[in-house]
C-alpha cells in the first residue's frame, strides 16, 4: 500500500510511520515541523528499503492539492490538525484555517489522486460537547454538539468526508480520538519543574495509549468505512488521579501546582468504543500504570537520565 501520513512527524503520526514502514508499506509523510519533530522520524529516515519520502509543507498550502495528486496515495492517514482548544478559543480563524482550509486540500488532493480512503483523526473528547452524566461514556449514536471552536472544526471536517463519499466515492473512516498519550509526546516542560493542573483537578479524560490507537488507524484503513468510530477505553481517570499514576511510577512525592481553569475545556469526558471492537476488531489493551511508564522511560532515555 503507498499511504501519506499528514502531521506525520507528530508523536502519533510519527508512531503510524513506524508502523506503516514495519508492515512494509510505502510512506509519504507531510508536515510543516510547526509542532512535529524530525527527531520522531530517525527511524523511518534510516528506512533502508526506500519506502519513506518527507515533504515540509503546510496544509493550508494549495500546492498540497498537486502533491497529493502527484504521489497518488491509496489511503491517506490525516492528522494534520491545530490540536489546542485554548488556541481555537483565543483566535478560531486561524484555527479554522488550519483544521478545515487545509482539510479541504487533503481532501481535493484525494479526489484528484483517486485515492481511496482517507483515515481521519477526529477528536472524541470535543464534537460531542457536554455530555449529560447519565450518557458517559459517549457513544457514536450521541448528537454532535461542540462547545469549543476546536471541536466544530473536527465536525465540519466530518461533514465534509460524508459529502465527498457522496459526490466522489472517497471513502473515509473519522476516528474520534480520546485523549492520546504515550513516548514521543510534547510534554510542554522539564522533567524537574513543577507539575500543573489547571483547575480542581477533578475534571475527567478518557487516556488512551499512542501504540493502541496507532492499531485502530491501521486497522481502519479497510474497515469501518463512512463511519465515525470512537477510540477510548470507557475509562474515566480524573487529573488528580492520573498526577498520581504519574508520580508513583515516577517515584516522586511532590504535589502538583494548581491553576485556573480554562477556557473551553470540558467536566467529563469518555468513550464507548463498543462500535471499534465491532467493526474494526479494535480494543485497548494498555493499562495506565504500564503506559505511564513507557512515557517516563522515553524520556528518562532521552534526557540520559539513570
Amino acid at each position: 500500500m503507498r499511504a501519506l501520513v499528514t502531521g506525520g512527524a507528530g508523536f502519533i503520526g510519527s508512531t503510524l510511520v513506524d508502523r506503516l514502514l514495519a508492515e512494509g508499506h510505502e510512506v509519504d509523510v507531510v508536515d510543516d515541523l510547526s509542532s512535529g519533530s524530525m527527531a520522531n522520524l530517525a527511524d523511518a529516515r534510516g528506512n533502508g528499503d526506500h519506502k519513506f519520502q518527507f515533504h515540509r509543507m503546510d496544509i493550508r498550502d494549495a500546492s498540497l492539492v498537486e502533491l497529493i495528486e502527484r504521489r497518488k496515495p491509496e489511503v491517506i492517514f490525516h492528522l494534520a490538525a491545530q490540536i489546542d482548544v485554548r488556541v481555537s478559543v483565543a483566535d478560531p480563524v486561524h484555527d479554522a484555517m488550519i483544521n478545515v482550509i487545509g482539510s479541504l486540500h487533503v481532501l481535493e488532493g484525494a479526489r484528484k489522486a483517486g485515492t481511496r480512503k482517507v483515515v481521519f483523526a477526529s477528536s472524541g473528547g470535543t464534537i460531542y460537547g457536554a455530555v449529560d452524566d447519565d450518557r458517559l461514556p459517549a457513544d457514536e449514536s450521541l448528537p454532535q454538539r461542540p462547545v469549543s471552536p476546536y471541536g466544530i472544526t473536527k465536525k465540519v471536517v466530518g461533514d465534509y468526508l460524508f459529502a465527498y463519499r457522496e459526490l466522489h466515492q472517497l471513502e473515509y473512516t473519522a476516528l474520534a480520538l480520546a485523549n492520546v498519550y504515550g513516548p514521543r509526546q510534547d510534554p510542554h516542560g522539564e522533567a524537574d519543574e513543577p507539575c500543573t493542573i489547571f483547575g480542581d483537578g477533578e475534571q475527567t479524560r478518557d487516556y488512551v495509549f499512542v501504540d493502541d490507537v496507532v492499531d485502530a488507524f491501521v486497522r481502519a484503513a479497510d474497515k469501518g468505512d463512512g463511519l465515525i468510530i470512537n477510540i477510548g477505553t470507557a475509562t474515566e481517570t480524573s487529573v488528580n488521579d492520573l498526577y498520581a499514576t504519574m508520580a508513583r511510577v515516577a517515584g516522586v512525592d511532590r504535589a502538583a501546582t494548581l491553576a485556573e481553569a480554562r477556557p473551553g475545556e470540558l467536566a467529563r469526558s469518555a468513550l464507548d468504543p463498543s462500535r471499534a471492537q465491532m467493526q474494526l476488531g479494535w480494543r485497548p489493551w494498555t493499562d495506565l500504570a504500564t503506559g505511564s511508564a513507557a512515557v517516563l522511560e522515553f524520556f528518562r532515555t532521552r534526557d540520559g537520565v539513570a
